[in-house]
This record gives C-alpha cells, structure tokens and sequence, in this order.
C-alpha cells in the first residue's frame, strides 16, 4: 500500500497547486496498489474543502481514487508518542509514518523532513 501524506493528496486534489503534476504523475504510477491515509491525513486534506464549501465533491475524487483509511491501531495513543519523541516529527507526520508501519507500505510525501526520518525509520519512500 502507498500511503498518502497530506502534501501529496491535497496537491493531488488542487489543480492549481505547484505539486499537482507531481502529485498526479505518482499518485497514477501508482498503479493496481492500493492508496492509503491515516485518520489523520484525511481530516487535514478535508479542512480546505469544508471551508471552500466542496467536501461531497472531495470526498467523491477519493473515493473515486479508492484510498483506504489505516485504522489506528488499539496501541495508537501510545505508538504515537513514541514517534513523536523519537522522530520530533508534528503529530501529524507521526501519523503517516505509523499508518505506512500498520499496513506495511511505503510513504508518498513532497515533504523532505518526513521523508528523512520515515527512511530513518525503516519506512519506504515513494518519490513524489
């Protein structure tokens, strides 16, 4: 599974975003895997759309895209923390690292820092 930080899917999403070709180019290359997202990453990439007033068409392009939401696990709370004092990483972050530790994946992001620490953390890396 590839899961999607919040850069990649919101650039993704926004056509007039500076990474949407990238975003479309990787998330496409993509292929037959399965695209997933935290909790976390969802709520994030939603703020925008609930503002602008365009969350039933968001919701449809993923939807549309079939990516999975990665459950925290019952642990989650706990887990996170640990990420959080070990990687310094926003709690956020944290969150993709671990729902790419839960499924198995690899990690799309744009974002350099979280790409650093999630390899520094056994965490594949999908290049965006």
């Amino acid at each position: 599974m590839i899961v999607l930080d919040a850069s990649a899917l919101i650039a993704f999403l926004a056509p007039a975003d500076a990474l949407h070709e990238r975003a479309m180019e990787s998330v496409l290359m993509a292929g037959p895997d399965a695209l997933g997202i935290s909790p976390i990453t969802r709520a994030e990439v939603l703020v925008g759309p609930v503002l602008a007033g365009t969350l039933e068409r968001t919701q449809q392009a993923l939807a549309a895209l079939d990516v999975r939401e990665v459950p925290l696990p019952a642990d989650g709370a706990l887990r996170l923390a640990g990420l959080r004092s070990r990687a310094r990483l926003p709690l956020p972050d944290c969150c993709v690292v671990l729902a790419a530790q839960q499924c198995g994946g690899t990690i799309l992001t744009f974002d350099e820092r979280l790409a650093t620490v999630a390899q520094g953390l056994g965490v594949g890396i999908q290049a965006g």
